[in-house]
């Protein structure tokens, strides 16, 4: 028998249940994965709860799309996989369960230097960072101010935009600002004065500015920094975002995602599996708890300060 995490109702963490069910078989064109490590995302929590709209519950729904682990059983069709490789599932349905089905195509071959954490990890961070730095058009000589910096994917947009050539400033809480300086970024605090605080920091101005907290603070003050708001992304605020004008992926947005802006989140997970293994990539690991005991880990994640991702081991 596989475990599960589950809900059959919105609500709070308190909704999730942990069940026994009967080993999935795979389907053509895909394997199942023994799972090592899910992640926990904020999104998993909006949508159990209804802040992020979903579609009517009509049977229990599993949450997670971050796992990586080893694939235990090869469905017809499938040449490119066996039994016993070690891999990432990209986009993945139902996350928090020991035994996951998972399409060949979704499967990313994890590098012998990266842990079952570390590539659990990388999932939505990564990819929602690569995509919004791509897309926002973030290049060498770039000056950009990632509202959120703390966060798992502030973090990992420090590291890539820093990649990219990019100067960066980040806002975080001031207990947050040694690790920012430590990933390559100018950390500035929240709070009265902000403005100031920003101009003082980029004296030159900013050239882009990516929102990963969607607060009216991070707004405001990106409103004062750059007169064009098409300079301005957000990956929180998306509801908002025609009505301000800015750019938005995901979040909420209800404008679907581009096939490019999809593929480039895609293409993401090679590009920080390559790096984490060669020692260029750092993932900040909060905690990890047992798959049954779910219910605390989404706590952590909701509470909004975690500091860093947070991690389920089955």
């Amino acid at each position: 028998m596989a475990t599960q995490v589950q809900y059959t109702r919105l609500g709070g963490p308190e909704v999730l249940e942990v069940v026994e069910v009967p080993d999935p078989q795979p389907p053509a064109g895909g394997v199942v994965v023994a799972v090592r490590a899910a992640g926990v995302n904020p999104i998993d929590g909006k949508l159990r709860s209804g802040v992020r709209p979903s579609p009517p519950i009509t049977e229990p729904r599993v949450p997670g799309s971050d796992a990586a682990g080893v694939v235990v059983a090869v469905g017809e069709g499938v040449d490119d996989w066996r039994e016993g490789d070690e891999v990432v599932v990209r986009n993945a349905r139902g996350a928090y369960t020991t035994h996951l089905v998972a399409g060949a195509s979704q499967l990313v071959r994890k590098p012998a230097g990266v842990t079952w954490e570390q590539a659990a990890a990388i999932g939505v961070p990564v990819g929602t960072a690569y995509q919004a730095l791509i897309s926002l058009g973030v290049v060498d000589g770039t000056t950009l101010l990632i509202h959120g910096g703390s966060g798992s994917v502030g973090r990992a947009a420090i590291q890539l935009a820093r990649r990219l050539g990019a100067t960066v400033v980040a806002t975080a809480s001031p207990a947050n600002h040694e690790r920012l300086r430590a990933l390559g970024a100018h950390p500035v605090a929240y709070g009265p004065g902000l403005v100031d605080r920003l101009r003082e920091a980029a004296p030159r101005g900013y050239d882009l500015i990516l929102d990963a907290v969607g607060t009216d603070e991070a707004l405001n003050a990106s409103f004062e920094l750059v007169d064009d708001r098409s300079r301005i992304g957000t990956i929180v605020a998306g509801p908002r975002a025609a009505e301000l004008g800015i750019r938005a992926w995901g979040g909420g947005n209800p404008i679907p995602m581009t096939p490019t802006e999809n593929a480039l989140r895609d293409d993401a997970y090679a590009i920080a599996l390559d790096l984490i293994a060669a020692g260029e990539f750092e993932v900040d690991i909060a905690r990890t708890f047992p798959l049954r005991e779910a219910a605390e880990a989404a706590r952590l994640v909701e509470s909004g300060h975690p500091g860093g991702k947070v991690l389920l081991l089955p």
